[in-house]
C-alpha cells in the first residue's frame, strides 16, 4: 500500500480492466516462477514497526503530519490514523551482529523521534493497541490526509454497505460501531521481512503459520480497546472486524474475511496470489501503465503492480510479498503477528525468536505443516490472542509416535521451540551471545508468565484497587507504560506496583455498547 494512488473516481470499465490486467499479472508470476528469475538468496530481512503518538497524559495526539515534519526522514512515515507512524529499518544480512544492530538503529531511531514528537507536546508509544484510545478518536475525521487512505475507507464502506461492526467478548464484552475503517488503526504492529527463493517459499511461510500461535502467545500486548479488557492480544479480531466487508449474509454463506488466517498449508507463493484474486474483489481498481507479459516477453521485470496492489488489501496474518529491487524480482515472507513494543529489547526478542525458529522448522526432516492439521494450527491462533502467555496449544508429540498433544505455550517454548529457535540463529550465523541475550528475555518471559498483556492488565486493576475509577486507571497505566517503555528494560522485569496517586480524566472517554 506505500503506492501513490489517486483518489478519483472509480467507473465499471476500471474494475473490468483492473479484473484483466490481475490475471495478466497472475499469468506473469506463474511464468517467472516456471521460468525461475528471481534474485539469489541474500538472507535479507527487513523490520517495520507501526507506532502510537500520545501526550503526557497518556491520551492519544492527532498530529503525525506535524511529527513527521519535524522528523523529516525517509524511514518514517504515516500510518492509518493521526495518532500513527511507522518506521522502517533498513534491509540487513541476516548474521553476524545483526541483532544488536537493529536494536542500536532502532532505539537510535526511536529516541530521536521522541524528542521531535516531544516539540509539539507528544511522545512516540510502542504498543498493539493504546488503551485509552475511545471510539470517538478513531473516526474518518482523523484518518491521515493520504488520497489511498481515503480511497480504501471509501471502497470498504461502499463493499459492506452499512457501519462496521465490533463485538468482542473476552474478559468484558465490548460492542461498538463505526461509520470507517479507522479503528483498523487502533492496531499497531511489528513487521518481520524475510526474502526467500521461490523453492524455500512454502517451507517458510508454512512454518511461520505454524508459530504464529506461539509468537502471540509469548509477545501478546494488546489486552485493551475502547477502556474494555478483552483478549491477550485483541489486535486480530479488532483488525479482522474493523475492515470486514462482508454483510452478515455474506458471513452466513461462509464468505472469507479479508482479514484471515488461511485455511490450507501451501505448497508455492504462486497459491497464495492465485487465492487472493478468487476469493476477494478488488478494493483499489487503479491500473499501472505496464504491461506484465509484453514486459517479460522482452525480457525485463515486470512490476506486477496491479497483483502487488491487491495483495496489500488482503490481510494476511503471513503475507507473500512479491517485489523489484535494482531490476531483479525477488519474494518476501512478511510476518505481521506481532502487537509493537513493549521495548526495543522485547521486539528483537521477538525478532531473534521468530527468524531462529522459522529457519529451524523450514529444514525439519519431518515438517511441522505434515504432523500438524491446518485447522489445529488456526485453532491455536485464536486461542494465543485470547489467553496469551497462559494459552495451552495443540502441538505434534516428539517421537515417531506421532499425534498431537494439548501443552502450556510457555512448556512448548521453553522444553522445545527455544532449543530450536537457537539452533535455527546459529544456521543463520547470528552471534552467539546476542543469541542467547535475546532468546534468555523470551525464556525468562516463559519462566516468569509475563509478556506486555499480562502486565497491561495486572497494572490496570492495581491501579483499580488503588481507589481510581476505570479511566483514570487506564490513564494511569498507559502513562506508566510510556514511562518503563522509553526506560528500555524488558517487560518482564517491570513492577506492577507503583505509587498511582490521583490522577484522573476529565469526563468520560469511551462512549461505547458494552456489557
Amino acid at each position: 500500500m506505500g503506492e501513490k494512488v489517486a483518489a478519483d473516481g472509480i467507473d465499471l470499465a476500471d474494475r473490468e480492466r483492473y479484473r484483466r490486467k490481475l490475471h495478466e499479472c497472475l499469468a506473469g508470476l506463474r511464468t517467472l516462477l516456471a521460468e525461475k528469475r528471481f534474485d539469489r538468496p541474500k538472507n535479507l530481512i527487513g523490520l517495520e514497526i507501526e507506532l502510537n503518538l500520545a501526550g503526557a497524559d497518556g491520551l492519544p495526539r492527532m498530529l503525525n503530519s506535524q511529527v513527521l515534519e519535524r522528523i523529516a526522514s525517509r524511514d518514517f512515515q504515516t500510518e492509518l490514523a493521526r495518532c500513527n507512524l511507522e518506521v522502517n529499518i533498513a534491509p540487513h544480512r541476516l548474521a553476524g551482529r545483526v541483532l544488536d544492530q537493529l536494536a542500536e538503529e532502532l532505539r537510535t531511531g526511536l529516541a530521536y523521534a521522541d524528542r521531535k514528537a516531544r516539540e509539539v507536546a507528544a511522545r512516540i508509544v510502542m504498543i498493539g493497541i493504546l488503551p485509552t484510545l475511545a471510539a470517538t478518536d478513531l473516526t474518518a475525521a482523523n484518518l491521515s490526509a493520504i488520497d489511498r487512505y481515503v480511497l480504501l475507507n471509501d471502497q470498504m464502506r461502499a463493499a459492506r454497505g452499512e457501519d462496521f461492526a465490533i463485538d468482542i467478548q473476552g474478559v468484558e464484552h465490548l460492542v461498538s460501531r463505526s461509520a470507517s475503517i479507522a479503528p483498523e488503526a487502533a492496531c499497531t504492529s511489528v513487521q518481520l521481512h524475510l526474502q526467500v527463493t521461490p523453492g524455500r517459499f512454502a517451507a517458510v511461510w508454512n512454518a511461520a503459520q505454524a508459530i504464529a500461535a506461539v509468537q502471540i502467545a509469548v509477545g501478546a500486548n494488546s489486552p485493551f480497546l475502547f477502556g474494555r479488557e478483552l483478549w491477550r492480544e485483541s489486535r486480530p479480531p479488532v483488525f479482522q472486524q474493523s475492515t470486514d466487508t462482508r454483510a452478515p449474509e455474506l458471513q452466513a454463506q461462509g464468505v472469507r474475511p479479508r482479514t484471515w488466517f488461511g485455511e490450507r498449508w501451501v505448497d508455492s507463493a504462486y497459491d497464495l496470489f492465485e487465492e487472493n484474486l478468487r476469493y476477494f474483489p478488488p478494493l483499489l481498481p487503479i491500473c499501472g501503465p505496464q504491461d506484465p507479459l509484453r514486459t517479460i516477453g522482452e525480457g525485463g521485470v515486470p512490476d506486477l503492480a496491479e497483483l502487488v496492489l491487491h495483495n496489500g488489501t488482503v490481510y494476511r496474518w503471513n503475507r507473500p510479498v512479491y517485489a523489484v529491487a535494482d531490476g531483479k524480482a525477488h519474494l518476501r515472507v512478511e510476518n505481521r503477528v506481532l502487537p509493537a513494543g513493549p521495548t526495543v529489547a522485547d521486539v528483537i526478542a521477538n525478532t531473534a525468536f521468530y527468524y531462529g525458529l522459522v529457519r529451524a522448522l523450514a529444514e525439519e526432516p519431518r515438517p511441522i505443516w505434515t504432523r500438524l492439521p491446518f485447522a489445529a494450527a488456526a485453532a491455536n491462533f485464536d486461542t494465543a490472542c485470547r489467553y496469551g502467555i497462559d494459552a495451552d496449544l495443540h502441538w505434534p508429540r516428539p517421537g515417531r509416535g506421532g499425534g498431537i498433544a494439548e501443552i502450556p505455550a510457555v512448556r512448548l517454548v521453553r522444553r522445545e521451540l527455544l532449543p530450536l529457535a537457537a539452533a535455527g540463529l546459529d544456521a543463520w550465523g547470528v552471534e552467539p551471545a546476542d543469541r542467547d541475550l535475546y532468546l534468555g528475555i523470551i525464556e525468562d518471559r516463559c519462566a516468569r508468565r509475563v509478556n506486555g498483556a499480562s502486565w497491561q492488565a495486572a497494572a490496570f486493576h492495581h491501579a483499580l484497587r488503588q481507589g481510581l475509577d476505570r479511566d483514570a486507571a487506564t490513564t494511569a497505566m498507559t502513562r506508566r507504560y510510556s514511562e518503563l517503555m522509553h526506560a528500555g528494560d524488558p517487560v518482564h522485569t517491570w513492577p506492577v506496583a507503583w505509587p498511582v496517586g490521583a490522577s484522573a480524566v476529565p469526563g468520560p472517554r469511551h462512549a461505547v455498547e458494552s456489557a
